[in-house]
């Protein structure tokens, strides 16, 4: 996840659904100190330095769309969220990033790049 210019407080990941109603958390996560400006990684599967699961991973299954994004407590900010299979998922491998991208004329669609590009490009709309 980048943060740009804000502070992100935590992470959740939800099986997606354009009706709110029914959207599912399949997982939670806290950081232990807000995530300044710049890349935050963690695996989501097990726990790791500096974040707390406030939900456990739920198992995560091959026909679901999943949602992930970060937030603040007060609710005063969030990160763009990023939408995943699990076949998406397994078609990044280490050092590599899926995140929305916009186009000049304001198309959305998910792109995979290096973590290089990744940080080069992820703030430049913000």
């Amino acid at each position: 996840m980048m943060v740009c210019g804000h502070q992100i407080d935590g992470a959740t990941l939800y099986a997606d659904s354009d009706d709110v109603n029914k959207q599912v958390t399949v997982g939670s996560w806290t950081a232990d100190r807000p995530l300044m400006p710049g890349l935050a990684t963690w695996p989501l599967d097990s726990p790791a330095a500096g974040w707390t699961a406030t939900r456990s991973l739920a198992p995560l299954t091959a026909k679901t769309a999943y949602a992930l994004y970060g937030w603040t407590k007060d609710n005063s900010w969030s990160a763009s969220s990023i939408s995943f299979t699990l076949a998406d998922r397994d078609r990044v491998t280490a050092g590599q990033v899926r995140y929305d991208s916009t186009s000049d004329n304001g198309d959305e669609s998910a792109i995979t790049v290096s973590i290089e590009e990744f940080k080069a490009a992820a703030c430049q709309n913000t």
